[in-house]
């Protein structure tokens, strides 16, 4: 995962998903990552990360582009 960087987190899988989703639609390569401890699955969240020459185009459509 080295040149990857987080560009979104939340507890909730979904909101991961659909992040990853709408980075997906304009051409950015996304995964995430289940940063959530394994056995009780309470604490920790879920990470969006994308490659870092992507990173800026990314945030700029996380933060004006998604909304929950």
């Amino acid at each position: 995962m080295e040149n990857w960087n987080k560009v979104f987190e939340s507890a909730m899988q979904v909101r991961a998903e659909i992040v990853k989703g709408i980075l997906e639609e304009h051409q950015i390569q996304a995964v995430v990552l289940n940063k959530k401890e394994t056995v009780y699955q309470i604490f920790g969240n879920f990470e969006v990360h994308v490659q870092q020459e992507d990173m800026m185009r990314a945030t700029n459509i996380v933060q004006n582009e998604i909304s929950f």
